[in-house]
């Protein structure tokens, strides 16, 4: 994977993440054990540090970059959804930002917080606990309940079980030239969260 020190600063990855080989991470990176970085995520810490902590999830296409302003802290189990840009800014635990969302420089965004998808958090916002965002700028919509953040990453939610699965099975290979007659279907367990919010709908 695309790894590049810079200024004597080389990126540092737990071993016990997944880091796809088309991510591409620049500087001063520090990732933390159970995170999952997707393919063509970018991480860019030239102009300060990048810190993911532990079971967070960066998903494909996102963009992390930092500021001279201050760092780029993305807490314990939080997502970065599809395509999102988080600059220069705080994601709380357990926060979510939602595909293609933008979340702009010194933005603090407390635990379990909802970014929804195409969504903009504009410079220096501070966001309280459980906020769902939504919107261009993104206004505070409502508060969620403790039962309502069923995302939650506390070591067994569904981006842990890739990271674990990836780190074991997904290799680069050629593509088949036909369907095998018995092609199964790829399965990763449910995690307790997913079952208890299927179970409760």
């Amino acid at each position: 994977m695309p790894c590049y020190e810079f200024q004597g600063l080389r990126p540092v990855v737990d071993a016990a993440s997944y880091l796809h080989p088309l991510a591409s991470l620049i500087g001063d990176v520090i990732v933390g054990p159970g995170c999952y970085i997707g393919p063509g995520a970018s991480l860019r810490a030239d102009f300060g540090r990048i810190i993911v902590e532990r079971d967070a999830s960066i998903q494909d296409n996102a963009t992390i970059h930092v500021s001279t302003e201050r760092d780029t802290v993305i807490k314990r189990g939080a997502t970065i959804a599809h395509g999102a840009v988080v600059h220069g800014c705080e994601i709380g635990e357990n926060c979510l930002v939602g595909i293609n969302s933008v979340v702009l420089d010194a933005a603090i965004l407390a635990p379990e917080c909802l970014v929804a998808a195409m969504s903009f958090v504009p410079h220096g916002m501070e966001v309280p606990q459980r906020s769902v965002l939504m919107g261009i700028p993104a206004r505070i919509v409502r508060t969620l309940a403790g039962e309502e953040v069923s995302w939650r990453n506390d070591g067994d939610g569904d981006y842990q079980l890739l990271t674990r699965e990836a780190l074991t099975s997904l290799r680069q290979t050629e593509p088949l030239r036909q369907v095998q007659p018995d092609r199964k279907r790829t399965r990763i367990e449910a995690s307790a969260v997913t079952l208890t919010r299927r179970s409760s709908d």
